[in-house]
């Protein structure tokens, strides 16, 4: 009786819960994913408002008009958008926002401003995408796509928006337009040329293998800041010297040396042609800046377009090895007992008959 009794009230228990999910739910991890959110488009506003302080750093006035041989923050932006996607874009204005806000009060050409510099990241990376980009750049065709896609036409909707609202805010004429713009539009391209790749070789940095690779890395660096800050300060011209440095990084650390290399070089080069040193003083202002941005976008390009073609060429040859190991060990498989790879008399793979 006391077993029947015990079974039945065991039978009648309300049986017990099972303990919630770790992450509290449906409404847990909507939360979740809101914060991760909100904690992307901050850091993406973060860095770029820090790009922004680092190009206020070197000004140059053209016609009147006050603009930036090398814009940071548009290779930010790229970076970012490609990085998270595209939904990141409030990230990107409200980065955008704060270097407007910085500069001086908030205005309807200001937000003209931020509405440009928002709407060409975004270009840039649907054009990319319609263009099947991959952010590892280990392809010729990513090269060409984020040079000729990402760069030239997608900034060409920040530059003329910018300019469109200096000239609707009383700060320049009509006639001095084009000069302002081409000016705009160039710094905005080799802020892409630059510090995209540098940001997307960042996330994707591995470990050294060896101490002879570390030192190879460290002869380069130093052999690019001091070649850097000699070709972009001497008075006479070799800025054809940075090339080599160029090659050797992009052959021998792919896009994570290609990219680094380019931007000290870049921002080296940015920094004598607004102090007006080296090649750059015995120049005017067009002029410095045509030079700056031939050898800014001419660097960028050499470098990017190499190390893509070098990443594709070891893809290539990792492929075609594993390839060759699968087939020698599927011959080593369906090969008779006694006639494998190996056990082939002399002369048999050759076809040569045996006597």
């Amino acid at each position: 009786m006391s077993d029947v009794a015990r079974s039945e009230t065991t039978a009648n228990q309300t049986p017990a819960r099972s303990p919630a999910p770790a992450g509290g739910g449906p409404d847990g991890i909507r939360t979740r994913l809101l914060a991760g959110y909100l904690l992307r488009v901050v850091l993406i506003a973060l860095c770029y408002y820090a790009g922004g302080l680092l190009g206020l750093l070197r000004e140059v006035t053209v016609e009147g008009a006050v603009v930036t041989p090398f814009w940071p923050p548009t290779g930010v932006a790229v970076a970012g958008l490609l990085t998270f996607g595209l939904r990141m874009w409030p990230g990107v204005t409200l980065g955008a926002l704060l270097v407007v806000t910085d500069m001086g009060p908030l205005s309807w050409t200001a937000t003209g401003f931020v509405a440009g510099n928002t709407l060409a990241p975004v270009l840039s990376c649907l054009l990319l995408r319609r263009a099947g980009f991959r952010p590892e750049l280990d392809r010729l065709r990513d090269g060409v796509s984020l040079v000729f896609l990402g760069a030239f036409p997608g900034m060409l909707v920040s530059a003329t928006v910018g300019t469109m609202m200096t000239v609707a805010g009383d700060y320049l004429t009509l006639d001095d337009f084009w000069p302002v713009w081409s000016a705009w539009w160039a710094g905005d391209a080799v802020g892409v040329l630059v510090v995209t790749p540098l940001l997307l070789a960042l996330r994707k940095l591995g470990r050294p293998r060896d101490g002879a690779q570390i030192a190879e890395a460290a002869a380069l660096g130093v052999a690019t800041v001091l070649l850097a800050a000699l070709v972009t300060r001497s008075p006479v011209s070799l800025l054809f010297l940075v090339y080599p440095l160029l090659v050797w990084a992009a052959l021998r650390f792919q896009l994570a040396g290609a990219a680094v290399c380019t931007a000290i070089l870049s921002v080296s080069a940015t920094w004598a042609a607004t102090d007006r040193v080296g090649v750059f003083a015995r120049q005017n202002l067009i002029e410095g800046m045509i030079t700056l941005q031939a050898l800014n976008g001419s660097a960028a390009l050499t470098a990017l377009l190499l190390a893509a073609v070098t990443a594709e060429k070891r893809n290539t040859q990792r492929r075609i090895a594993a390839a060759c190991e699968d087939l020698a060990d599927m011959v080593d498989v369906l090969a008779p007992q006694g006639r494998g790879p190996r056990s082939f008399p002399a002369g048999g793979r050759t076809g040569q008959r045996q006597g």
